[in-house]
C-alpha cells in the first residue's frame, strides 16, 4: 500500500524484484500475476494489469519514474529544454512561449537556471543531471514518482542535497514516493516506511522506516 503524500521504501538483495516491482507499477511490465490498484479519480480503484490506450496515458501522466544512472536517462543529442518539454510536447499540454516559461518554471523548481535550457547533458554534473531528470518526471504534475536507486550513482553530498529537493518537491507538489535502494542510511533518512523484498515477495513492512534496523 501506498498512501497520498507518504514515501515508501522498497529494499532488500540484488535480485529480489525491487525494479521488477517498480515497472510493474508503472506499467512497463505487465505481471504475471495479481494486480495493481491505482485510487485516483475512481474511489473503487482500477486494475492497472491490462490497460491500454488512452486509459493507460493518463495513468502514466500521474506516475513517472526518476532513473539510476543520470547520464544514460538523459538523450545526449537533446538540450535540457528539449528533454524537459519533451512530455509536455508528447501529451500536448504546452506549446510555443508557455512551453518555454513552463519548462523554465520546472528547471527553477529543482534549482537550476533557466539560462540551462540551450545545453546539452554532457555540461552537467552528475547531481546536476539528476535534477534535470526530476523536472522531466514532475512536468506532468504526477501524483506518484518511483525512484529507482535515483541517488546511488552520487556522491554523498550531492546525494543528501537531491534527497533534500525531492522532500521539499514532496511537500509542495503533494506527491508520494516509491523509493526503491539498497542504501539503508537513505531509506531511514527520506521514507515513512520500508517494505523488504526477498526472492520476489515483500517479507515484511516497517511502519517508520527512520526508527528501523534492518538486518539483509
Amino acid at each position: 500500500d501506498l498512501k497520498r503524500g507518504e514515501s515508501l521504501g522498497i529494499v532488500g538483495e540484488s535480485g529480489s524484484g525491487k525494479t521488477t516491482l517498480g515497472r510493474c507499477i508503472a506499467s512497463v511490465n505487465p505481471p504475471t500475476s495479481g494486480s495493481v490498484l491505482y485510487y485516483g479519480a475512481d474511489p473503487a480503484g482500477v486494475d492497472l494489469n491490462g490497460l491500454t490506450g488512452e486509459p493507460l496515458c493518463a495513468y502514466r501522466r500521474q506516475m513517472r519514474m526518476i532513473f539510476q544512472d543520470p547520464h544514460g536517462s538523459l538523450n545526449p543529442r537533446m538540450t535540457v529544454g528539449q528533454i524537459v518539454a519533451e512530455p509536455l510536447q508528447v501529451n500536448g499540454i504546452e506549446k510555443g512561449e508557455a512551453l518555454r516559461d513552463r519548462v523554465a518554471h520546472l528547471l527553477e523548481q529543482v534549482g537550476l537556471s533557466a539560462d540551462v535550457m540551450e545545453r546539452y547533458p554532457h555540461a552537467f554534473s552528475g547531481g546536476q543531471r539528476q535534477r534535470i531528470g526530476i523536472a522531466r518526471a514532475i512536468a506532468l504534475d504526477p501524483k506518484v514518482i518511483i525512484c529507482d536507486e535515483a541517488t546511488s550513482a552520487l556522491d554523498v553530498s550531492i546525494r543528501s542535497q537531491v534527497l533534500d529537493l525531492l522532500i521539499g518537491l514532496q511537500e509542495t507538489l503533494d506527491l508520494s514516493f516509491i523509493f526503491i535502494a539498497h542504501d539503508i542510511g537513505v531509506v531511514r533518512y527520506f521514507c515513512d516506511r520500508v517494505a523488504v523484498m526477498r526472492e520476489g515477495a515483500v517479507s515484511y513492512t516497517h511502519l517508520r522506516a527512520h526508527e528501523t534496523v534492518l538486518d539483509l
